[in-house]
C-alpha cells in the first residue's frame, strides 16, 4: 500500500538524518575540545617558562602556534600569552644586559632578544589583519612601553624609535581605517611622546616612498593620522601625559618641547605634500590647511610654493587655496602682486553654482573689505558678480545682493553705478535712437582696466523682475534708500533652493488670492465652432486628428 511504503521510507530516512546531525555535533565538540586543549597547552608552556630558565625553549613552541594560520583563536591566544611572558622577562631584568654578567648569560639574553624580535614582527604584521588588529595594537604598545622602561643601559631617556617606525609603517600601508582611528584616539591624541615620535617616524616612512608613487592609499592613510587633531596644543599643559616615563633630565628637550613637537609635525606634513599629489588629494589638503595644518608649522612660509601652485591651478583648487594664500599675505608678508587679478579670474560662470560658493563669498567679503582698495577695482568685482547673477540659482543671488549692498556702503565712490542717467540732450537722443552700449569690458582679465566704474547695474534691475519672489524682493534694496548700515551676509550664505521653497510654502496666507479658472473642453483638438472659443496655440500648430 502507498501509505505503508511512505511510512517505511520515512522511518528508514530518519536514522540517517539523526546520524548526520550527531556526526556534525560530534565534530564541533571535537573542534572545541581541541581548541581548549591547545589553549591549555599554551598556558602550561607559559607557566613553565616563568618557573625556570631551562624552559625558555617553550617560547619557540608558542611562537610557532602564534603563526598558525589555520586556527586564528589559538594564534591570538598565543600572542597574548607571549606578551605576558616577555613583560615578566622585562620586569625581572632577564632581557637587560648588566655589567658583570657571564658569557653564558649574555648568550641567553641575546637569544631572548632575537625571539622578542620575532614576536614583534608577528604582532606588527597582525596590525594589517582586521580580526586581530585591535588586540595586536594593544600588545605592540605594551611591549613598546616595557622596552622603553626596562631596556636602557643608563638613566638617559630611551624610546624604541625603530619599533615605533615599524608600527606606524604597518598602520599607514596595510592597516584599516578602524585600527588607525583607534591608534589616534587611544595613543596619538593622549600622549605627548607618542605624538612626537609618530610625527618623526611618519616623516621617515613618507620620505622613503617614491615621489612618483601611484599608491594613493599611502597618502590617504597618512593624511588620516596627521589630520586627526582638530586643535593644536598651545602650551605644555595641552600636550598631554607621557606613555613612557617622562625625561628626568632637563637637558633632553625634544620630546618635552612644544616647539620641537610642532617642528616634527611640520616635517611630516612637508613629507606628505612631497608625495606628488593628485588633484583630489590636493583639494583634500587645502580644505583643512588654515585650521589643521598651518598651526603646526613653525615656519608657515614653507607652504608658499604649495599654496601658490594650488592658487594658480584654477577651478575649485584655486578656491580652496584662497584662504591659505591670504593667510601668508596677511601674516607672513607673502609678496603676491597679481592676487586680485587672479581672484577676479575666479569669478566665472561656474562659481555661483559651485558647492564651495559660500566659502568663496566669505573670503571675497574679507578680501574686499579694506577701504583703501581702489574704487575701480571694487567696481569690477561688483559688476562681474552681478552679471553672473543673471544666470545664477536663487540661493546664490539672495547672498550676493546683500554683499553688494555692503560694498556700496564701504566704497561710496562705486555708488555712481546704481543710478546712471543721461545728463545731456545728446545722450538722451542717442539712448532713445541707438540704445545703450555697456562700457564694461567683460573679457578683460585685469580688474583695473574693465571700465566697470563707467557702467551701471542694469543686471540688478532685471533681477527685480525675477520669477522667484524672494529674489525679486531682495534685489529691490539696491533701488531704495540705504538706511541700513549693513547686512549680515552670514544670514544669507547657507540658503539653498530647497530652503527658499520651504520658507515660501510655510508662510501664512493672510488673504486668499482670487483665482478664476475655466476648465477647457478641448486641449489638443480644435474647439467646436458653435462654442465661439478660440483654439489654443497647440491646436493651431499641430494637427492631432
Amino acid at each position: 500500500m502507498p501509505g505503508a511504503v511512505g511510512e517505511k521510507s520515512l522511518k528508514r530516512k530518519q536514522p540517517k538524518t539523526l546520524e548526520k546531525s550527531n556526526k556534525r555535533a560530534k565534530a564541533e565538540s571535537d573542534s572545541e575540545d581541541e581548541n581548549d586543549s591547545s589553549k591549555d597547552d599554551i598556558l602550561r608552556l607559559e607557566q613553565e617558562i616563568l618557573e625556570s630558565k631551562k624552559n625558555y625553549n617553550n617560547i619557540t613552541t608558542i611562537l610557532e602556534l602564534a603563526q598558525n594560520d589555520e586556527d586564528d583563536d589559538t594564534a591570538q591566544f598565543a600572542l597574548v600569552s607571549l606578551c605576558r611572558v616577555f613583560l615578566r622577562l622585562f620586569a625581572s631584568g632577564n632581557l637587560a644586559r648588566r655589567s658583570g654578567q657571564s658569557e653564558k648569560d649574555g648568550v641567553v639574553i641575546q637569544w631572548l632578544r632575537n625571539k622578542l624580535g620575532e614576536y614583534k614582527r608577528i604582532v606588527v604584521s597582525s596590525l594589517g589583519e582586521d580580526d586581530v588588529a585591535p588586540t595586536a595594537l594593544t600588545l605592540a604598545m605594551r611591549i613598546l612601553q616595557a622596552e622603553a622602561k626596562y631596556l636602557k643601559d643608563t638613566d638617559d631617556y630611551n624610546f624604541p624609535t625603530n619599533f615605533m617606525r615599524e608600527i606606524v609603517d604597518e598602520l599607514v600601508r596595510n592597516g584599516s581605517e578602524d585600527i588607525r582611528q583607534e591608534f589616534c584616539e587611544k595613543f596619538l591624541g593622549e600622549y605627548a611622546d607618542i605624538r612626537f615620535y609618530t610625527f618623526k617616524v611618519l616623516k621617515d616612512v613618507l620620505s622613503a616612498d617614491s615621489p612618483m608613487s601611484e599608491d594613493e592609499s599611502l597618502f590617504d592613510n597618512a593624511f588620516d593620522i596627521l589630520s586627526f587633531f582638530e586643535e593644536v596644543p598651545d602650551s605644555m599643559e595641552d600636550m598631554g601625559d607621557y606613555y613612557v616615563d617622562a625625561p628626568k633630565k632637563k637637558g633632553h628637550p625634544p620630546v618635552t618641547s612644544l616647539n620641537q613637537q610642532k617642528k616634527q609635525a611640520q616635517e611630516a606634513w612637508l613629507a606628505l605634500l612631497g608625495l606628488g599629489l593628485s588633484r583630489d588629494q590636493r583639494k583634500k589638503v587645502l580644505q583643512i590647511v588654515t585650521k589643521s595644518i598651518v598651526p603646526w608649522f613653525v615656519k608657515p612660509e614653507l607652504l608658499m610654493d604649495f599654496l601658490t601652485d594650488s592658487y594658480n591651478a584654477g577651478g575649485a583648487t584655486s578656491l580652496l587655496a584662497l584662504s591659505g594664500v591670504f593667510y601668508l599675505i596677511q601674516e607672513r608678508n607673502l609678496d603676491y602682486p597679481s592676487f586680485y587679478r587672479k581672484l577676479y579670474s575666479l569669478l566665472d560662470a561656474d562659481i555661483l553654482h559651485s558647492k564651495h560658493r559660500s566659502r568663496f563669498l566669505r573670503l571675497l567679503d574679507t578680501f574686499l573689505s579694506s577701504t583703501h582698495l581702489p574704487a575701480v577695482l571694487v567696481a569690477s568685482f561688483i559688476k562681474r558678480i552681478t552679471r553672473l547673477c543673471v544666470g545664477a540659482p536663487p540661493a546664490a543671488i539672495v547672498a550676493v545682493i546683500p554683499w553688494v549692498y555692503n560694498l556700496f556702503k564701504k566704497h561710496p565712490l562705486c555708488t555712481f553705478m546704481m543710478h546712471r542717467v543721461p545728463r545731456t540732450a545728446e545722450e538722451k537722443e542717442i539712448l532713445e535712437n541707438e540704445g545703450m552700449e555697456d562700457p564694461f569690458i567683460a573679457d578683460e582679465e585685469d580688474p583695473m582696466e574693465t571700465c566697470a566704474i563707467d557702467s551701471c547695474l542694469w543686471e540688478v534691475v532685471q533681477l527685480q523682475s525675477h520669477y522667484h519672489p524672494n529674489v525679486a524682493t531682495i534685489a529691490k534694496i539696491i533701488s531704495e534708500q540705504f538706511t541700513k548700515q549693513s547686512y549680515n551676509v552670514e544670514d544669507f550664505l547657507d540658503h539653498s533652493y530647497s530652503s527658499l521653497l520651504d520658507a515660501e510654502l510655510s508662510k501664512q496666507v493672510k488673504k486668499a488670492p482670487v483665482v478664476e479658472f475655466m476648465i477647457p473642453k478641448r486641449v489638443f483638438l480644435p474647439q467646436d465652432p458653435a462654442s465661439g472659443a478660440e483654439d489654443n496655440l497647440l491646436a493651431k500648430l499641430w494637427d492631432f486628428q
